[in-house]
């Protein structure tokens, strides 16, 4: 049993020499200038309370004591700390101390006598100023005086209340003292590896003040602070204070006394000690691995470290910047993908998303630019690189027609800027890829309707194996065995399911625009559910089916729990999550003059109409054309049920991260990490949360701001485009700034014209405000919206395409539609009364409303 170690001694750890010995024994293995010096080890301290019986009285004040504080000088903690005063010390104790103080030799019998408890310079808690230290200590007896204070100041009122606070139990605290040469310091202070108030990496705060350095530590004096820059270890912000106090040795310990004039409003340091003092400071961080808040003195031009703790009280550094416009003259639209994933997405999201398409997109980059993106934490495609890859094979004008189709209609005067790559070199890249995912696609085909019918089942099956999942080891081989290739999998059925029908429906449409017009185009292209219910009006008509109880709540649950407005954000909640979910559309719909199955039955009727003409005017092709538009509902059918399925693996993969944060003890900060580095922590590894904070930054950052414009051309930075009073909601080109004209018009998505009052929502959450039949304008619509149309006249979208979802669900009920205006929402208010031309795809104001908007 060792009462006393070497400064340097590999035995100093936190459970022998306390966190600040510990540290300092760190330090001064790893070659920092630290003052020699030994521990007064915790063993000496258990000696001395065991030995005497302190230990015993200890328990029985604590024992009766009504808080850690009876008030002071008269409670517990002063009844406690008179015990230390009484009572020899230990022979053999006393023995060890003196020797090694003798040791020091005559040149450093002048010391600082520091405590250093066990639950002290931890990682959560630093437990600062808690014990006493003592300074300018001469002769042995002072020592052994000191070190018996040193140990009474483990039970101070404000430690006890300290402990108490931070759940620390008294009994398991036990203290060692560090004794050192006293520095005969000119000038001392604190520094910081990272700058503590604006959390900046790149940066070290020094501050410094005349004297020793309690005067800093114990906020008697305003230090000078310099900024330093880790890079180059130069100054680049230097504040001199007007220091009007510094800390002095005495012969009693030490005392405050006045800075002498000259020096006060002097600065302490030069910019080149600055930088040395940085570079001590890197040195302490590169040994511990983390940022560290340091005290340090100067005695006679050299520097010396007296202390190093972790740092406890950083500010939340600067946001990270997600944009992947960066660098390029690319065409980005977030049309069909803004969609399906509206929101700012959190990390986890988008790395779930990247693997999606990665793993289903051919040519997922070309010439080093992605054909997909995050842009300000919201999901593009890349035009430019699918033009590209469209032009090499000599799909242009058939990708035109397709883009305009998924992605809706470019405005007059902007085109897709291609990529200079040359066609051999798209074919080098590409075609290998090409035709090994073709191949994938033609054999899931044949498995995909098998695939659709087992997969709702087995997907919740594992769902509850992973929400049941009891150590990380066993939701890490999950991981690894069934969920991530369950989620590959689907992703693969998906693909499949997109590309069942070719291109039926870009041969269909324009056959049928030649033969009888867009309108009627549009019209004999719905009843995509005649032979079996479409995925985009499954939730609306299933609740309908609930009303008239032709189906329970949990068969609805079970089909529709999972679809949702944010259904692939898995930070956010599913609406069987929800308990008054399926309370709330109900009462909704009982509003409803109208139900689904009136608005369905008027469609097919005027559909057959339809049909009857072309059949009078061409007869001769009309079976053609209808078996090429049943081949284009059959995938338009298989490819919603491939889509749902894809969402309700999104709930498996949100429901692992949640369960992944409980057993790590890290939460929903998971949320805030990639999947790779969700498992990392999950295998115990918690370097990645430190990442956490600048993420969430950056997400609230994005998320405060308005959703950008649909289409963007060049480098784009959110804030700077939110910041403009003249900004486009629309368009978004960096090489053209021609201002957004007052006309609101789009994609002629279902034919009609209604005249009423709009009602312009941001999201879902604020559908309840919408009145039986008030014409719907937002942003974009989902699933999640779908049981809101029964309540509309007509809707109005900013994004969307003639795929879109308020496209498809328009047609399918009869409601005139206009989707991807761009500037429907900030050229329409609340109360305007509009007409929408669905046919030709206007939206016109007819009178403004005079009332104010809603705060």
């Amino acid at each position: 049993m060792d009462f006393v170690l070497p400064l340097d001694a590999a035995a100093a750890t936190l459970e022998t020499a306390g966190g600040k010995g510990a540290a300092l024994s760190e330090l001064a293995r790893g070659g920092l200038p630290v003052p020699g010096g030994f521990h007064v080890t915790t063993a000496a301290y258990q000696e001395f309370v065991s030995s005497t019986g302190v230990a015993d009285r200890i328990r029985a004040e604590l024992a009766v004591a009504s808080g850690p504080d009876d008030g002071p000088d008269t409670g517990a903690g002063a009844r406690i700390r008179a015990l230390f005063d009484e009572g020899p010390l230990p022979a053999a104790l006393e023995r060890a101390v003196s020797k090694a103080y003798a040791e020091l030799g005559d040149g450093a019998r002048t010391v600082a006598v520091r405590s250093s408890a066990t639950a002290e310079d931890l990682p959560d808690l630093s437990f600062a100023g808690q014990q006493d230290t003592y300074l300018n200590i001469t002769g042995e007896s002072a020592l052994l005086a000191a070190v018996r204070r040193c140990w009474a100041s483990l039970w101070t009122d404000r430690a006890l209340a300290y402990r108490a606070r931070a759940g620390i139990a008294h009994e398991d605290v036990s203290l060692a003292v560090v004794v050192q040469e006293l520095v005969a310091a000119d000038a001392a202070g604190v520094m910081f590896t990272v700058d503590p108030l604006g959390g900046r990496a790149d940066r070290l705060v020094v501050n410094a003040a005349w004297g020793l350095g309690e005067a800093v530590v114990s906020g008697l004096v305003t230090p000078d602070t310099l900024v330093v820059d880790r890079a180059d270890l130069s100054v680049v912000e230097e504040r001199v204070a007007a220091k009007e106090v510094m800390t002095v040795p005495t012969a009693d310990g030490t005392a405050e006394r006045p800075v002498p004039a000259d020096r006060r409003e002097a600065p302490v340091l030069t910019a080149a000690e600055a930088g040395e003092l940085a570079r001590l400071g890197l040195a302490i961080e590169e040994l511990y691995g983390e940022p560290r808040d340091v005290e340090w003195a100067r005695e006679a031009g050299a520097f010396r470290i007296l202390q190093a703790r972790p740092i406890t009280t950083v500010a939340e550094p600067g946001p990270e910047v997600w944009n992947d416009s960066t660098g390029t003259d690319s065409l980005w639209t977030s049309a069909n993908l803004g969609e399906a994933v509206p929101d700012v997405m959190t990390p986890a999201t988008w790395s779930f998303v990247k693997a999606f398409m990665g793993d289903v997109m051919v040519g997922a980059t070309l010439e080093g630019r992605p054909m997909y993106g995050n842009i300000g934490g919201r999901f593009y495609m890349n035009l430019s690189v699918t033009a590209t890859l469209a032009a090499a094979f000599g799909q242009g004008r058939k990708f035109a027609r397709a883009n305009e189709l998924v992605f809706g209609r470019l405005p007059e005067g902007v085109a897709v800027p291609l990529l200079p790559a040359s066609r051999l070199r798209v074919w080098r890249d590409t075609l290998g890829e090409a035709f090994a995912v073709m191949s994938r696609i033609r054999a899931n085909g044949k498995l995909l309707p098998a695939f659709l019918e087992e997969a709702p089942e087995r997907c919740e099956a594992l769902r509850a194996r992973v929400a049941g999942a009891e150590t990380a080891g066993d939701l890490s081989a999950l991981w690894a065995t069934e969920v991530a290739p369950y989620f590959r999998r689907c992703c693969h059925m998906l693909q499949a399911a997109t590309r069942q029908g070719g291109d039926s429906l870009v041969r269909v449409r324009g056959t049928l625009e030649s033969l009888v017009g867009e309108e009627a185009a549009d019209l004999m292209t719905t009843g995509l559910g005649d032979e079996g219910e479409l995925a985009s009006m499954g939730p609306l008509l299933g609740l309908e089916r609930l009303a008239r109880g032709e189906t329970d709540r949990d068969a609805y649950t079970r089909a529709y729990g999972h679809r949702g407005p944010h259904e692939f954000e898995v930070s956010l909640p599913r609406p069987a999550e929800d308990a008054r979910w399926i309370d709330r559309q109900l009462a909704a719909l009982s509003t409803v003059e109208e139900d689904a199955a009136l608005r369905i039955g008027r469609q097919t009727a005027a559909r057959a109409a339809a049909w009857e003409r072309l059949a009078v005017a061409h007869p001769r092709r009309v079976a053609g054309i209808r078996a090429a538009v049943n081949t284009w509902a059959a995938s338009a059918r298989l490819r919603e049920a491939a889509r749902t399925e894809v969402a309700r693996v999104f709930w498996l993969l949100r429901t692992f991260v949640l369960r992944a944060g409980e057993i790590s003890g890290a939460g929903e900060d998971l949320f805030f990490l990639s999947r790779e580095e969700i498992l990392t922590v999950l295998g115990g590894d918690r370097a990645p949360l430190a990442a956490v904070p600048a993420r969430r930054a950056a997400y609230e950052t994005y998320r405060a701001l308005p959703v950008y414009p649909t289409l963007i051309r060049g480098e784009f930075d959110p804030d700077v485009w939110a910041a403009d009073p003249n900004r486009r909601a629309d368009l978004f080109d960096a090489h053209d700034t021609t201002p957004a004209t007052d006309t609101v018009a789009g994609s002629p998505a279902s034919a009609g014209v209604v005249e009423g009052i709009a009602r312009v929502v941001a999201g879902i959450e604020q559908g309840e405000a919408v009145r039986p039949g008030e014409i719907l304008v937002t942003t974009v619509t989902n699933i999640g919206w779908t049981p809101l149309f029964t309540r509309i006249s007509a809707i109005v979208t900013d994004v969307g395409a003639n795929l879109s979802h308020a496209s498809i669900v328009a047609r399918e009920l009869g409601i005139p539609a206009v989707v991807g205006c761009g500037n429907a929402t900030t050229r329409i208010r609340t109360g305007d009364r509009i007409r929408v031309d669905g046919g030709r795809g206007t939206v016109d104001v007819l009178e403004a409303t005079t009332a104010p908007e809603p705060v």
